[in-house]
């Protein structure tokens, strides 16, 4: 992903409200597959880290993109950007 199109979906991302919330359990499996559901009707997803959660949110970031196939967009403060492109019927375009 370049820097223009990472500016470009943070600028997206700004109107979007978290849709997920990591507490103290962390990520677990069924955290992630819920995410992984979610990719399938959206293609940006914001998530906030509570703050009795003890990890490190661009940790957790990290571990969620591996796991769902997506991208980090940004980590601010406990709030995290995922971006995952739908192949089939994609509704962000990308700038070049």
């Amino acid at each position: 992903m370049t820097s223009k199109q990472r500016a470009y979906l943070k600028g997206l991302a700004m109107n979007v409200d978290p849709i997920f919330q990591v507490g103290k359990g962390s990520v677990t499996p069924e955290y992630t597959e819920a995410i992984r559901e979610a990719f399938n009707t959206k293609e940006l997803i914001k998530i906030a880290v509570l703050k009795n959660c003890l990890d490190d949110p661009k940790g957790i970031a990290q571990v969620l993109a591996d796991r769902t196939g997506s991208e980090v967009v940004q980590v601010i403060g406990k709030k995290i950007v995922l971006y995952k492109a739908n192949k089939d019927n994609p509704k962000i375009m990308l700038p070049k």
